[in-house]
């Protein structure tokens, strides 16, 4: 069972760019059921460094796991954020996962 703590805690290590992998995940203690919801497999694009995949340091075409943006959204609609609203003005990944982190915390 996920704590508000322990939900607060995850969410303080989102970033909006990270790919987390479904044994990270596990390690971290995120729910079993949402690192089934949320896992896919990404791409990378190479038209840009940000857009490219990278693990261990080194470049990869694909990538199972689950985007931390994604995870930022469940853990702050958790902790009882509209994660909707509070992002629907912003541009971004990060900033999105900055303005649910600053949303959690005016609770």
């Amino acid at each position: 069972m996920l704590s508000r703590l322990k939900a607060r805690m995850l969410l303080a290590e989102c970033r909006g760019d990270e790919i987390w992998s479904p044994a990270t995940c596990r390690q971290r203690g995120v729910p079993e059921a949402w690192i089934e919801e949320l896992t896919d497999t990404f791409e990378s694009g190479f038209r840009s460094d940000r857009m490219t995949i990278y693990e261990d340091g080194k470049v990869t075409n694909q990538y199972h796991g689950v985007r931390d943006v994604e995870l930022a959204h469940k853990l702050a609609d958790f902790l009882g954020v509209d994660s909707k609203r509070v992002t629907e003005m912003v541009l971004g990944r990060e900033a999105e996962v900055r303005a649910l982190q600053e949303a959690v915390e005016e609770l």
